[in-house]
């Protein structure tokens, strides 16, 4: 009994390109496995402090490049949820381009979604998933997705959306975010309606749970995003 190995959380690392459908996927799985103790952490609450910056420097920093995040403390949190400590997740304001003074306490959880469009990109992170999972989804699906998210959700106008693909979300996804598929266990086409790619995922993270002792069904109200 003394050398059995004590249960972790399973860690699964969803990415793609922005518009690509990873939170679909993100959140198909998460619906499938309700019952289970698990959350979502998405890579977009990390993005760099910028209080010092002003807000023309702010705009003008390219959010698609991997120094965007901070990194080392998200890979922090990461390590902390796997030991099954509770972590203090920033929150980001995408209408002020920095981080918000607001925190979310998160407590860990048996099953954590780690999504994000640069988090295969850095080996620490890798190297703490079980599951490593690349959305593939066309350029001009992926582009009409961002303009009703950035519109509607986060306050930009369409020029500025426009603009900012052209400039950098499309050369940076070329550059950074489509080489890290070599590093992903899962390919999945076609994003959210690729029902056949999130059951036979879901059934491999519940394979995952009953071999690291995570096998008993919780209530629903340990599920969080």
């Amino acid at each position: 009994m003394g050398n059995e190995e004590p249960k972790r959380p399973v860690v699964i690392g969803v990415t793609g390109g922005s518009g690509s459908g990873k939170t679909t996927v993100s959140r198909a799985v998460f619906n499938q496995l309700a019952g289970h103790s698990l959350m979502i952490l998405q890579q977009d609450s990390y993005y760099n402090n910028q209080d010092e910056m002003t807000m023309e420097e702010r705009r003008a920093v390219n959010y698609d490049h991997p120094l965007a995040f901070d990194t080392d403390l998200l890979a922090e949190h990461l390590e902390k949820l796997r030991r099954y400590e509770a972590i203090e997740k920033p929150v980001y304001d995408y209408e002020q381009f920095t981080r918000s003074s607001e925190t979310i306490h998160q407590e860990p959880r048996d099953v954590i979604i780690l999504e994000g469009i640069l988090i295969l990109d850095d080996k620490r992170l890798r190297d703490l998933m079980d599951i490593k999972v690349f959305v593939d989804t066309d350029d001009d699906i992926r582009i009409i997705r961002r303009i009703e998210r950035d519109v509607k959700e986060r306050g930009r106008t369409l020029d500025s959306v426009i603009q900012q693909y052209l400039a950098t979300v499309k050369p940076m996804y070329h550059q950074f975010v489509e080489p890290t598929k070599r590093y992903a266990d899962i390919i999945v086409p076609e994003g959210g309606a690729n029902q056949v790619a999130i059951d036979l995922l879901t059934t491999k993270i519940r394979s995952i749970l009953i071999a690291n002792g995570n096998d008993q069904i919780f209530n629903n109200q340990d599920t969080t995003i």
